[in-house]
């Protein structure tokens, strides 16, 4: 599971500290220890296009938004890269109050309702003879360069097709604090003729292909049977944050529309419950 749709492996469950109160939040509804006049975040750092320290992610824009119409005065984050442990030690420290992106299904947080679903994509070059290429069955990916992300969904397919022999294997696990995003790192290769098709989690190949040049195309994985290529994405909080959740599935429900332009923004390739493209 990747963290590319914000899934982490195995990490240990902890209680909420007792000195909860101590660690800056205050008495929110219900008691809860939810801050009610600062949106306090966990995320990471140099995580680009989800979050930067700043402020130039989706997800930062995004808890902007959540902070306006939640009347918070202001948005307060704890940085920990997204690795083994980060739960543990920002959203189960009690140091901060949402993880904003979040896979729906994971039992390390409680997960909101979703706000989008995005998808898997494959990325190749206009003109390279793969125009209309939107199935990884496609016969003309045989014998092609592929990029894959170690572990993520779409790796399982290749295997199942036959298509192992021709891939270059990237790390799912990456410090960008101190290495830059794989997914910048597979179209660049790309860019430079390494590779000469990449797949990636679409939110992180859509950003990545508009920075780095027009001639990428990024088309979603929407065909393939069965469909495990595309993921909710939910707002994680505490098991214990009942209504703090219920706060924010309000926000997501009334401002829909206005989360789906943040998004479309940073070319995340958005689908319906019915798997098609959302545009606006």
């Amino acid at each position: 599971m990747a963290r590319g749709v914000l899934v982490w492996s195995v990490l240990s469950v902890l209680a909420l500290p007792a000195s909860g109160l101590a660690q800056g939040a205050g008495l929110g509804a219900a008691g809860e220890l939810v801050d009610p006049e600062v949106l306090r975040v966990c995320a990471d750092p140099s995580n680009m296009p989800f979050t930067d320290e700043n402020g130039g992610g989706f997800e930062n824009k995004l808890a902007e938004l959540v902070a306006s119409k939640t009347g918070r005065k202001s948005v307060a984050y704890t940085w920990f890269p997204m690795a083994t442990g980060f739960v543990r030690n920002t959203l189960r420290a009690n140091l901060c109050d949402v993880v904003i992106g979040y896979a729906q299904g994971d039992e390390l947080v409680q997960n909101t309702n979703a706000y989008y679903k995005s998808t898997y994509v494959i990325v190749y070059r206009k003109g390279d003879g793969l125009d209309g290429v939107d199935t990884l069955s496609d016969p003309r990916l045989a014998g092609k360069k592929i990029g894959i992300v170690a572990g993520t969904p779409p790796a399982a397919t290749l295997a199942r097709l036959g298509l192992m022999r021709t891939v270059k294997p990237y790390p799912l696990m990456v410090d960008t604090r101190l290495a830059p995003s794989m997914a910048e790192v597979m179209l660049k290769e790309m860019e430079a003729g390494q590779i000469e098709v990449a797949i990636l989690w679409g939110p992180m190949a859509g950003y990545y292909a508009k920075q780095i040049g027009n001639d990428l195309v990024v088309v979603p994985l929407l065909k393939e049977k069965p469909d495990h290529m595309s993921y909710r994405i939910t707002m994680g909080v505490r098991p214990s944050d009942q209504e703090w959740k219920r706060t924010l599935n309000r926000v997501i429900r009334d401002n829909q529309k206005e989360i789906n332009r943040i998004l479309l923004d940073y070319n995340v390739p958005l689908v319906d419950e019915n798997s098609r493209p959302i545009t606006e």
